[in-house]
């Protein structure tokens, strides 16, 4: 459902905003690059794992499909088809 979908993408971007001013602020403090980069990947595997799989509090509004309905899949005649007629120039 697409209120499922926002609440993901939303998740998604404030827990990687986050782990991305924490590993900013922790690596500079340290001097230490490579601990922004860490950070920053372990919040990522943080939101794929909560954002990616189907859980049940992305699917509480179920989208609404219309019923099928029978195409009128017998075939027409050549004779009850109209003759297509092209625009004159």
């Amino acid at each position: 459902d697409y209120k499922g979908q926002k609440l993901a993408e939303q998740i998604f971007q404030g827990i990687i905003l986050v782990s991305a001013i924490i590993g900013f602020i922790y690596g500079y403090i340290i001097e230490q690059f490579g601990w922004t980069v860490y950070i920053v990947m372990a919040g990522f595997a943080l939101s794929c794992l909560l954002t990616l799989p189907p859980w049940p509090m992305y699917r509480r509004n179920p989208l609404k499909w219309l019923p099928v309905q029978d195409s009128g899949t017998e075939e027409k005649k050549p004779a009850d088809r109209k003759p297509k007629r092209h625009a004159k120039s």
